[in-house]
């Protein structure tokens, strides 16, 4: 009787131990999502009006992000005769994909040492999760912000998307794009992406997000961030392609930029947070793990 007495006292002690590292390593999860997560330093919250509180304002950020955001201009067309190139070099104008469906659009570099690429990983990742299909039920166009980049890097884009998306027809549905800098810088007006090129660094400073086009191409939806839900996704194709115009959503920005405010020279201010933020998260579940392992060692026999 002694030794079941013992057995149970030791196993529920062990059980209200694990209860409460597992309630710590919550928390610990929690922070290190929020430090991971976008600050609004920009103080760019859309309004009704759909004018957004401008950063230029803001003493918290470095002054070339000032004048970079994403403005949310809902119910406004794009410009269709808008002439880029696409990924096999032929001369297409922007009303080519539309039409018929509703349209995603991504406005990335290629060469985007960091957050460009997180963006189109964000998106590939809710179309696959879609039941509707890419070149069926909408088109994706993806466009460089980059005049200087060509062609044979939209093709090599476009083959690695496409592939890893793997249905039938995506080939036709998703198109990569590059354009001449009058070309770039209408559209990105037109959408309200507001970015910079920073000599010092020979790169862009930008936010991130995706638009949903109607077919007559008029913005309807604006998903921020690296990642989109797939079902809030859906529900905006589907509204789009009935030609509804969403509503104004908080504009919370992630920042592809170099800059480091202690040396007055540029870098990531992201990658920083999330590397941080990875950090903590990989210390709390060593810590569970250990402490799981070491309980488990002293178990009464």
């Amino acid at each position: 009787m002694g030794y079941e007495k013992t057995g149970s006292v030791g196993i529920a002690g062990s059980g209200r131990l694990r209860r409460v590292v597992l309630l710590l390593v919550v928390g610990f999860a929690a922070i290190a999502l929020a430090m991971a997560a976008p600050a609004r330093l920009d103080g760019s919250a859309a309004r009704a009006d759909n004018s957004p509180v401008r950063a230029e304002n803001s003493k918290l950020l470095p002054p070339l992000l000032r004048v970079v955001g994403i403005d949310q201009r809902l119910d406004q067309e794009v410009p269709l005769d808008l002439e880029f190139r696409d990924e096999n070099g032929n001369a297409v104008r922007l009303g080519t994909y539309f039409g018929a469906k509703p349209v995603v659009l991504a406005l990335v570099y290629y060469q985007c040492p960091m957050l460009c690429t997180m963006v189109l990983n964000g998106l590939l990742e809710s179309l696959r999760q879609l039941k509707l299909d890419v070149g069926d039920q909408f088109n994706v166009v993806t466009v460089s912000f980059d005049p200087s980049e060509k062609p044979d890097l939209a093709r090599a884009k476009k083959a690695i998307y496409v592939g890893l998306y793997a249905r039938p027809h995506a080939g036709e549905g998703w198109h990569f794009l590059t354009g001449d800098e009058a070309s770039i810088r209408q559209l990105a007006e037109a959408v309200g992406f507001r970015y910079r090129y920073d000599p010092q660094t020979r790169q862009f400073a930008h936010a991130t997000a995706i638009m949903v086009l109607t077919p007559q191409g008029k913005l309807a939806r604006y998903f921020y961030g690296i990642q989109y839900p797939a079902g809030d996704l859906r529900l905006g194709l589907v509204e789009a392609s009935a030609g509804r115009i969403g509503s104004p959503v908080d504009a919370v920005l992630l920042y592809c930029c170099q800059y480091n405010p202690a040396t007055g020279r540029y870098g990531w201010i992201i990658s920083r947070v999330l590397q941080i933020g990875g950090l903590i998260t990989v210390l709390s579940l060593g810590t569970f793990m250990l402490i799981m392992f070491r309980g488990g060692q002293r178990a009464p026999l």
